[in-house]
């Protein structure tokens, strides 16, 4: 079953298990409900700690509905834990088990994603090594939808990961510091990426990478900084570079990316 709020849809558990999910900085906790008993009462309780100082928050108006919800609007950590307290006719109660907000990361539009391919930092549009034309240059008009194919050039040096390395066509970040994968032949390739962090520790691989076009959000490294990448045709180096995700912008800044 699906909970609908303003915009929202996601699925839900059941009672005794509920979803929690963070949406937008609203911590919103549903669930349905299959108990046969009937229910009295479903308080909302929130703690910094997973095992005690839990306060309740708030209560449902029916707490028999099949699907029910509650929306924390200002929590002050938006990684706090979340459990309910269920009263039922007769005395007996059950406490839930306590569960941490999974951030809910909206899937972008059409035109959102057309907006994402669009855009280039300067350094994005410096030439392109090729081995059939070595002068290939991209107007800042143009998109990356349309670039011509990047060739690794046989001899270049290899990156120094404690070195700023050469900005990539293929994997780099976008406005919103976003990690876009742009891989146009990926249907007819094998290829797979390595992630590192600054320190050359190992974070996570993508395997079958078969789609074109994937966007990762930056919540997936953790905070802002230097990445390093190995993306691989199988279990041939293809590239070896580097991205830099930056800190969110304030009071309007823009934001940038790119080498330093």
């Amino acid at each position: 079953m699906l909970l609908h709020l303003p915009g929202e849809i996601f699925a839900q558990d059941t009672l005794p298990n509920i979803t929690v999910k963070n949406i937008n900085g609203r911590i919103i906790v549903s669930w349905m409900n299959a108990y046969k008993e009937n229910i009295t009462n479903i308080h909302i309780q929130r703690s910094y700690d997973s095992l005690k100082n839990y306060t309740s928050i708030g209560s449902v108006l029916n707490p028999m509905n099949r699907e029910n919800g509650y929306a924390d609007v200002n929590p002050p950590y938006n990684k706090m834990y979340y459990r309910l307290s269920i009263s039922f006719e007769g005395g007996k109660y059950i406490i839930s088990k306590p569960v941490r907000p999974v951030k809910d990361i909206p899937q972008q539009t059409e035109e959102e994603k057309e907006q994402t391919l669009r855009f280039r930092y300067p350094w994005q549009v410096s030439v392109i090594p090729s081995t059939n034309n070595p002068d290939i240059n991209l107007p800042m008009s143009d998109s990356i939808r349309i670039a011509p194919p990047v060739v690794t050039v046989p001899g270049l040096p290899p990156v120094n990961r404690t070195e700023p390395g050469y900005p990539s066509l293929r994997i780099f970040t976008a406005k919103e510091q976003q990690v876009v994968i742009y891989l146009p032949d990926a249907t007819n390739k094998k290829y797979r990426a390595k992630f590192f962090d600054e320190q050359n520790k190992f974070l996570f691989e993508l395997t079958k990478l078969t789609e074109p076009y994937l966007i990762l959000e930056k919540v997936n490294f953790g905070k802002p900084g230097w990445y390093y990448f190995e993306l691989y045709n199988g279990e041939t180096l293809v590239e070896k570079n580097k991205i830099l995700i930056g800190k969110d912008a304030k009071n309007g800044e823009g934001r940038r990316s790119g080498n330093r």
